[in-house]
């Protein structure tokens, strides 16, 4: 393991002029911005179709709802990231930086939300207005109260502090409401095409728990921090995908990055001790758990874009990163930051990932504190010639690197609080 306390001394690069560093505010961050152009639409919509009939608010509401839907379907999503990452590396880096901003795709679930949320209301309204149909009323404005819960218990204050609640509010409510949806359109008469879209809608939600299964797991503790559960049960998911495994499959799901071998079957996941349910994983590993839907695309396959790529990650954060470095379809450069991390990861797993990085910086933070990631990342960038760094952290870690190097004209990816 390579540990040099001298590297915090290096010095960063200038700030980017003030217009370039107000785009990289967190508030227009590509995800607002995707929710922002969403919202623009429908304004722009609204403006040339003015005034609106009552069935061209349904169908406003309802392509709304498809878009929110639709876009966190797990094979649109691997669609989406094959699509972002197809252009070669030879491509002009600013066409390459913006394209890497691919996971920020749940602005355009947030944006259709809100969007189809206020076309439902106009909607309730005018229907409430011509009056005669009550049971269409009565349904419309349930829908409201409920669409109205749904989308304030996902905002980031709420969910962020209890996030079981939000997942089965979301679960439950969004199930609910596409039910009242069907209500209402099928009360409405408003024709073959909401129907086929509602369907569409119901068969992207229904498919992941098509595939719900229970399947063995195999539980290794290499200390009470880690568990790392392998899995063959007839699939090898793709590099840089990610699985939901659940104990209590209607209750909540937590997803994890899969670490599949080169040339063997199965895949791992990387546990470590983040809550009461991953706590109660460590504690009690169980030997069957259920697993549901698709393998789904995470941050760092945007790697494939650059010639070279720095991943910087601290804690459980290798997880993520660990299959892109076995794989090493892009030449990159390990900088992880972790507590002691032979006894708390397993020497096996520490001597794999030096066999595939023996030049990474693995820095202690029991012997040598916490240190300047955002030093650390730049001084790799620097000295490996990379293009972009790829960081897999906590929350508040990733925003400092990503924007500390961003600002500085540096491009740098992260997984967002709704990646």
């Amino acid at each position: 393991m390579t540990t040099s306390l001298d590297r915090e001394t290096v010095e960063l690069p200038p700030l980017t002029s003030a217009p370039r560093r107000l785009l990289k505010h967190p508030r227009l961050m590509h995800y607002n911005r995707l929710a922002g152009l969403v919202v623009l639409a429908n304004l722009a919509f609204l403006y040339a179709g003015w005034p609106l009939s009552t069935p061209t608010l349904g169908h406003a509401a309802i392509a709304n709802l498809a878009l929110a839907v639709v876009v966190r379907q797990q094979y649109v999503i691997n669609f989406l990231f094959r699509l972002a990452t197809w252009p070669s590396p030879s491509w002009p880096l600013r066409v390459r930086w913006t394209l890497g901003k691919v996971y920020h795709f749940g602005g355009l679930h947030v944006g259709g939300a809100l969007a189809g949320a206020s076309w439902f209301l106009a909607l309730a309204v005018a229907v409430t207005v011509e009056g005669g149909n009550w049971p269409l009323v009565a349904v419309s404005w349930t829908l409201i109260a409920l669409l109205a819960v749904v989308i304030a218990t996902a905002l980031p204050p709420f969910r962020s502090r209890h996030h079981d609640h939000f997942e089965k509010i979301h679960r439950f409510g969004g199930w609910s409401a596409l039910a009242l949806f069907w209500t209402h359109t099928l009360l409405s008469g408003q024709g073959p095409v909401p129907v086929s879209v509602l369907a569409v809608v119901t068969f992207s939600v229904a498919l992941p728990w098509l595939r719900l299964r229970k399947v063995d797991v195999r539980v290794e503790r290499p200390s009470r921090h880690v568990v790392l559960a392998r899995f063959n049960y007839g699939e090898t998911p793709f590099a840089g995908s990610s699985t939901a495994i659940s104990r209590s499959p209607l209750k909540e799901w937590h997803s994890f990055a899969n670490v599949p071998s080169p040339g063997e079957s199965g895949f791992r996941l990387t546990i470590s001790r983040a809550g009461d349910w991953t706590g109660s994983f460590i504690d009690d590993m169980p030997s069957r758990v259920w697993v549901k839907g698709i393998t789904t695309a995470g941050v760092a396959n945007i790697e494939t874009l650059f010639k070279k790529v720095v991943y910087v990650a601290t804690g459980s954060g290798i997880g993520p990163c660990l299959p892109h470095l076995l794989a090493a379809e892009v030449p990159s450069r390990l900088v992880w930051a972790t507590r002691d991390p032979r006894a708390t990861y397993g020497d096996a797993l520490v001597d794999e990932i030096l066999d595939v990085q023996p030049h990474a910086l693995v820095w202690d933070t029991s012997r040598h504190g916490k240190p300047d990631m955002v030093r650390l990342a730049y001084q790799a960038y620097r000295d490996f010639g990379a293009e972009a760094v790829i960081c897999i952290s906590n929350k508040k870690l990733t925003w400092q690197v990503v924007h500390g190097l961003e600002r500085r004209g540096i491009p740098a990816y992260g997984a967002i609080w709704d990646s």
